[in-house]
């Protein structure tokens, strides 16, 4: 087992969230000048102020946490009949909350990946997008567009998937259609998304395009805005961006402004769009986010080890600097990277990233407050930290399985699910948050090229492979930020549709890691020599076994073995 010092922010199980209230939550009051860079705009410029307004954000670090999260978001409120169900707009099954999140996903309504997957983007954390969803009709919706189905392959009375009517779904043989109440819930998601993230680089462009404006293909554009006008904004749209403004202190400003859609894409397109009358008196000093009322949960962090989240700062009119401070209850486990925040850096566009870190050195819960007071402001601000420390993780060794549904194109990587014996003899699951799923792709003539996928369960369906191509996956379970060791090695040959018998004709293969390369062998290799660009010999290992690691400085290198029947060329990087 080892863990990840370097884990980033977005990885680092933090988690920033709203105090659980009592009864129905007061509405959060939106900052006079929250939407004021925006008016007085049209077209492009409005939608990249607005971009600019929502983009920088609080982010909710910790994907596992999202079930927390959604009992804020997602639970039918009081007085409802439903009360106590998960509020999914996926399936019509009745889940309850003190079930757990049994039987549900956490669904990128706005799939991840459209942008590649990556998860180091505040996308992949982001509420507005984030919803629960039953996880039989998460599958079968899978990664497709929105669209109306002509043709249903599934549908369970909330859910439809199957063949778009003509025009429709951008070139994606099926389409998702949810259930009418829900249908402008949904367009305004992604109006959000194609604003909030007009930045990123789009790998599927069913939906949208690779430019900042509109972003939005026309075909999309013209259902989007006909769900938004057939289903306005309802009350449960509202109240979830109250509670997502005091988890990450942004908002879906079409929400707020319905009609912005309409000055974007629609009837008001090159009219300029105004806030309306709402003034603030010149020069008052102002901070718009963070935001009165929140709190900082850091989640679950194993002792001895650190959590991180960054809180946003950005306002107006400060008149001096912001004094932040860490006061009552566990101090000593909180700390910030700094105690003063210079106003001009507040007041700026950019804002100012403050890192809030949670460092348990005992087990149990932990909690503190801090301060944000000074700068002009009247009165100081308050935000609750919160963290729950637990032991290191012990997490049992797994065999990846042989790859399932094999064609030319993809395959469905397999995995034991890991478990142990406890003192009482009786077989339990490792509690696992993700698992890892390293796959490495061969190519004639070239080195095995790696990349890590994230996936929730025990499988991890592949559907971009090169025809005729080999590849082969490991995996490794992750808890709190400690990794299991790597599992077997396991190829896939798509030129056969089967399982690859590597040993004929490639018996190693190498992958990079930070620091050097990974060997890939289905049997142990004797006698590897390791050769500089100037053919000296500098290493001599007599045995690797497969995974074995091999830490080299950058440079490029020549490898052999008694079983490698023509030497391996290596290039590791700076």
């Amino acid at each position: 087992m080892q863990f990840d010092s370097t884990i980033s922010c977005r990885r680092a199980f933090v988690a920033i969230a709203v105090s659980a209230v009592t009864g129905l939550m007061a509405m959060a009051e939106i900052p006079t000048s929250y939407y004021l860079p925006a008016s007085g705009k049209k077209e492009g410029e409005l939608k990249t102020a607005l971009h600019k307004i929502i983009y920088n954000h609080t982010e909710v670090s910790s994907y596992n946490a999202l079930p927390d999260y959604f009992r804020r978001t997602d639970v039918y409120p009081v007085g409802n009949e439903r009360y106590g169900q998960w509020w999914d707009m996926y399936g019509n099954i009745p889940l309850y909350v003190r079930n757990g999140f049994s039987g549900l996903n956490r669904e990128h309504s706005f799939p991840k990946s459209w942008w590649g997957g990556s998860t180091d983007t505040p996308a992949y954390v982001d509420l507005n997008h984030l919803y629960p969803s039953e996880a039989q009709a998460n599958m079968a919706k899978s990664n497709y567009p929105l669209g109306e189905v002509q043709t249903a392959l599934y549908d369970n009375g909330v859910t439809t998937v199957g063949y778009p009517v003509v025009g429709q779904g951008g070139g994606a043989a099926q389409v998702f259609e949810p259930a009418e109440e829900y249908k402008g819930d949904f367009a305004r998601t992604y109006f959000y998304m194609a604003t909030c993230y007009q930045n990123l680089t789009w790998k599927y462009t069913y939906m949208v395009s690779n430019n900042l404006y509109p972003t939005l293909n026309a075909s999309a554009v013209n259902l989007l805005l006909k769900w938004h006008r057939e289903d306005p904004v309802s009350q449960k749209e509202r109240d979830r961006n109250e509670q997502i403004y005091r988890i990450q202190a942004n908002r879906n400003p079409f929400i707020d402004y319905p009609e912005l859609a309409e000055y974007l894409w629609g009837n008001r397109k090159g009219q300029i769009w105004f806030q309306g009358s709402s003034q603030i008196p010149e020069g008052t000093p102002e901070l718009i986010t963070p935001v009165q009322g929140m709190s900082l949960e850091f989640g679950e962090v194993a002792v001895g080890s650190t959590g991180t989240a960054s809180l946003f700062f950005n306002g107006n009119y400060l008149t001096g600097s912001l004094e932040v401070s860490i006061y009552s209850g566990d101090v000593d486990m909180f700390s910030t990277d700094a105690s003063k925040i210079s106003a001009s850096v507040v007041n700026s566009d950019n804002g100012y990233w403050l890192r809030v870190n949670y460092t348990p050195t005992s087990v149990g819960e932990h909690t503190a407050r801090l301060l944000v007071s000074d700068g002009g402001l009247a009165g100081s601000l308050g935000i609750e930290l919160r963290g729950q420390a637990l032991p290191v993780p012990e997490l049992h060794d797994f065999k990846a399985l042989p790859a399932g549904n094999v064609t030319e194109s993809s395959y469905l990587a397999n995995w034991e699910v890991p478990v142990y014996r406890n003192d009482a003899g009786e077989t339990v699951e490792d509690v696992v948050d993700y698992y890892v799923v390293t796959r490495t792709v061969y190519r004639a003539g070239e080195a095995g090229q790696a990349e890590d996928l994230e996936a929730e369960t025990n499988e991890l369906q592949i559907d971009d492979c090169e025809p005729g191509s080999r590849e082969s996956y490991n995996v490794r379970s992750c808890r709190l930020g400690f990794y299991s060791a790597r599992s077997n090695e396991v190829y896939v040959d798509l030129s056969t549709g089967g399982i690859a018998d590597v040993t004929v004709d490639n018996p190693l293969g190498w992958a990079y890691i930070d620091g050097g390369v990974r060997l890939v062998c289905t049997t142990p290799h004797t006698g590897v020599r390791v050769y500089d660009a100037a053919g000296r010999l500098i290493r001599l290992i007599p045995q690797v076994s497969d995974n074995a690691e091999i830490l080299l400085t950058p440079g490029a290198y020549i490898i052999t073995t008694d079983q490698q029947r023509s030497p391996l060329r290596v290039l590791v990087r700076q």
